[in-house]
């Protein structure tokens, strides 16, 4: 018997203590609050799965703040209607939303919203057509929806809640088959995105709500979601391997080296003794993460397959609260910089920024209002809108200048009362260039015109560190490592900034092709090491102009634009 079928055997006690299957807003309410408190458990975890090994993937720390939006204006509703709490939740977590994952999740609560609108109680059947609501616009928030993702988790558990409400009246058994779904969908991303399996992680998004709704689940069964939570009044699961299901165990990464390797009977063997499963390869070479209690049993069971390497064992329970104890003393709120609209303009700017460099080089060529934020500090809806409803004028155009960032910033000008146009620039030098192509006396459609044309003729160059090994675009990463991206493309890897960036434009530049070469270092790097890389740089190309600013951004040594 697997995990899965063991929980739901322990779950069956339940069902007879229930006489009536009629939930409230309070149900609701609780329900809500511990699936964000049993991910807060997990941000370090969801965090982790990012594709990239950049340390700004921060996917459970925006969803997590979503969710902290919603259960906080639902503490606001002032009454217990079951409608009414889905629509406090889903309004905290529009305006509370942060980067694109949080966009999704705001949406899937919307869903909810709309389908328990007007209802003082509900039944299992309204949850799984709210559910399915909530996944339909979900998938409608993304112009170009993508398998693999948080999308496809959310499609599969709405459609095992509509299976299971139409045999069951029990909102446990309903959320039990619904996590279930959940759990089986996000371990099959990788075989729906082949980023994510060449990475070797689930996607990080579908993981976040896997512990939303897999915390509602707790709540209803009785089981804690607190991370400070006494681990000895925690019940466990107990599987026939003799395994126990703690509330986060160990993560377990290992090759399986071997001839004749059945990848199929590997990955169903994995399956049935831990969570977050993966198993992918060949039959010379298997690649198995998993989430265990007991790190002993899959090893034991690797080593009767072939010989094991590149072992990876990790104690989520100690990471976990590592992290919240660590983000508890931290402000996550980004600061916003308001400078005058200049030159009598009629239409105002508004640019997302990381480091005060950078903030300074915006505020240089004009921008009307910088808000701090980007890699690690998504800026919420809320906080875009605050920053449009200062500008000066009617007109405004929003400079993203994230490609996280670029979801929240199209609700907030869905929610804004002027006229906002997003200008979808991805890096800091794209955004650069678009300002640097803004025209005071031109009109608003002709400015947008400009500022995407010449925001899309700018190729950027990021250096920063890698924070886990990983293997991907087939390159073999280690912790620590230096990696350069193109254009938000991994494309090298090395043991110095120097190396890596010129690496970087080795691989990927014409030189002839281009004329102005501008390094933005970071807060780590200093200016003599800045020069000291554009002297190389000139010694390599001296056709090519090379300039050096003070970006004084976090987490990336280099930002490097190239035109």
């Amino acid at each position: 018997m697997d995990i899965l079928n063991e929980t739901l055997v322990v779950y069956e006690f339940k069902v007879d203590e229930r006489q009536m299957f009629i939930y409230t807003g309070m149900d609701l309410r609780n329900m809500l609050q511990a699936g964000q408190d049993w991910l807060k458990t997990h941000i370090d975890l969801v965090n982790r799965l990012n594709v990239f090994p950049v340390p700004d993937g921060d996917t459970g720390t925006n969803m997590w703040l979503t969710m902290r939006a919603a259960t906080e204006n639902v503490e606001r509703v002032t009454n217990n209607e079951a409608g009414t709490v889905a629509l406090g939740a889903a309004q905290g977590a529009l305006m509370g939303a942060r980067g694109n994952s949080g966009v999704i999740l705001s949406q899937f609560l919307q869903g909810i919203a709309v389908g328990l609108a007007n209802l003082t109680t509900f039944t299992t059947r309204d949850f799984a057509h709210a559910t399915q609501l909530g996944a339909d616009m979900a998938y409608k928030s993304v112009s170009e929806p993508i398998e693999g993702t948080i999308l496809t988790v959310a499609r599969a558990a709405a459609e095992a809640a509509k299976h299971s409400s139409e045999i069951n009246q029990d909102l446990l058994l309903v959320l039990l088959e619904t996590v279930k779904a959940a759990k089986i969908a996000e371990a099959n991303t990788p075989s729906l995105l082949p980023i994510l399996r060449e990475a070797g992680v689930t996607d990080s998004g579908g993981q976040g709500l896997v512990c939303i709704l897999e915390g509602a689940l707790r709540f209803l069964n009785g089981q804690p979601v607190d991370a400070d939570t006494d681990e000895a009044n925690i019940q466990p699961l107990q599987s026939d391997l003799g395994t126990l299901e703690t509330d986060f165990g160990y993560d377990v990464q290992f090759l399986i080296h071997g001839e004749q390797l059945d990848v199929e009977d590997i990955r169903q063997h994995i399956n049935a003794i831990g969570w977050s499963t993966l198993v992918v390869g060949n039959t010379q070479t298997v690649k198995v993460h998993v989430h265990v209690c007991d790190p002993g049993v899959p090893l034991s069971y690797g080593v009767t397959k072939g010989s094991l390497a590149d072992v990876v064992v990790e104690d989520m329970q100690a990471q976990a609260k590592d992290f919240v104890r660590e983000n508890s003393q931290k402000s996550t709120a980004p600061h916003l910089t308001v400078w005058p609209d200049g030159m009598g303009t009629t239409i105002s700017t508004v640019a997302i920024v990381p480091g005060k460099g950078l903030a300074h080089i915006f505020q240089s060529l004009g921008v009307s209002q910088v808000l701090s934020g980007g890699q690690t500090m998504n800026p919420s809806t809320q906080e875009l809108l605050n920053a449009i409803g200062k500008a000066n004028t009617n007109d405004v155009l929003v400079l993203p200048n994230n490609s996280n960032v670029i979801l929240a910033a199209q609700q907030a000008k869905k929610l804004a009362s002027k006229n906002v146009q997003i200008i979808p620039t991805k890096t800091i030098p794209q955004g650069i260039a678009a300002l640097l192509s803004f025209n005071h006396q031109a009109n608003l459609e002709t400015n947008i015109q400009q500022m995407m044309h010449a925001s899309r003729q700018i190729q950027t160059i990021e250096v920063t560190q890698s924070v886990r090994d990983t293997t991907l675009s087939g390159l073999q990463i280690k912790f620590g490592d230096i990696i350069g991206l193109f254009n938000g493309e991994l494309v090298s890897v090395g043991q110095d900034f120097d190396s890596v960036t010129l690496d970087v434009i080795a691989r990927k530049i014409k030189p002839e092709n281009l004329e102005v070469v501008t390094i933005y270092f970071g807060q780590d790097i200093s200016h003599e090491q800045a020069e000291a890389l554009a002297k190389q740089i000139d010694t390599h190309y001296p056709n090519l102009e090379v300039e050096v600013h003070d970006g004084g951004q976090p987490h990336y040594y280099y930002i490097i634009s190239l035109e």
